[in-house]
């Protein structure tokens, strides 16, 4: 990989940084790991810290519609407090826990059209400078894997990803976003619901399992938005039956006639409305511009003549680019 070059703060002539992250998706609460790599520039410097920022292309929604920007989700000082010599080649590894409600990124090796980046800071003699910055990959737990691939078997499909600015109301969220998976319904219930989305929250201890059904409204009645909750552990994913238990869930969801807000009972503990989410009645489209059919097996995901797989990569590589060209 080429270094990159720090043209801001630090000036020409200052030190170059390149991180490189171990190859492979990380787990959501697991161990990302790598080296941050730096080369001196033509005076000697002092590198007083090395942070890495994880960072998210997010959506979100206001009075005046939607807009897109990125959120700092975490950071890590990882190095720092040494001398690094005109020319001298210095490799800092690393490995921090990434939080447990970071965003999926792919299923079953195709790309969801989640951006997340690692960007690498450098502070020396009091100036700082984010010099580069990395494709952060995510594949699910294995508990989020069981869940989606039941739902595949029970014929629903995937639409889209995205990840939404704000709060879900009477969770322990800890993000200030989440994901937001698009579902299409299976067969057995297209007549009742348009939409499904699916947010997972996990925390070491378990996960929080939240469904929004977008209704269909009858001759008589509107359409209407129904939220269920459901909490499931980490320890047991080969045991469950998970058809039967999320079938049961999507029963209960699209069941359930009250209108969006009231009180209603929900897996494990009561219905709960969503905080900065779908301001005045909008329902915001798919995220990214991007769209993924379902393939045949589950919700492994296919891809439609080639063109959702290149609108993926456009992006991700116009929102590494762009920020780049930002810092400069």
């Amino acid at each position: 990989m080429v270094f990159k070059r720090l043209l801001g703060s630090l000036g020409v002539g200052g030190p170059t940084v390149d991180t490189v992250l171990d190859p492979g998706a990380v787990l959501p609460g697991g161990t990302l790991s790598g080296q941050v790599r730096l080369r001196g520039g033509d005076a000697d410097f002092e590198i007083e810290h090395i942070t890495l920022e994880l960072v998210a292309r997010v959506e979100a929604e206001h009075e005046d519609g939607e807009s897109e920007g990125t959120v700092v989700f975490d950071r890590f000082t990882v190095g720092g407090g040494f001398r690094l010599g005109s020319g001298e080649q210095h490799s800092v590894p690393f490995g921090v826990t990434l939080p447990w409600e970071t965003p999926i990124t792919e299923l079953y090796g195709q790309g969801l059209g989640i951006v997340l980046g690692v960007r690498t800071e450098l502070a020396v003699a009091g100036a700082k400078d984010k010099g580069d910055l990395d494709q952060l990959a995510v594949r699910p737990l294995p508990v989020q894997e069981a869940i989606l691939e039941a739902l595949g078997q029970l014929g629903f499909g995937f639409g889209s990803a995205d990840l939404e600015y704000g709060r879900i109301g009477g969770t322990g969220q800890q993000l200030p976003f989440y994901q937001e998976l698009e579902l299409t319904p299976a067969p057995s219930y297209a007549h009742q619901v348009n939409e499904i989305e699916l947010t997972f929250l996990a925390t070491p201890g378990g996960m929080d399992v939240v469904l929004e059904a977008d209704k269909r409204g009858g001759l008589l009645s509107a359409g209407h938005d129904t939220v269920t909750r459901f909490t499931v552990g980490h320890h047991d994913v080969e045991q469950r039956d998970w058809n039967t238990e999320v079938d049961a869930w999507m029963r209960q969801l699209v069941e359930h006639r009250a209108s969006y807000g009231s009180p209603a009972a929900y897996g494990q503990g009561g219905h709960h409305g969503h905080d900065e989410h779908h301001h005045d009645g909008h329902r915001s489209g798919p995220g990214m511009g991007t769209v993924v059919a379902a393939g045949a097996a589950g919700l492994a995901v296919g891809v439609v003549g080639g063109m959702v797989a290149a609108e993926v990569v456009d992006e991700v590589g116009d929102f590494f680019e762009g920020d780049e060209e930002e810092e400069e």
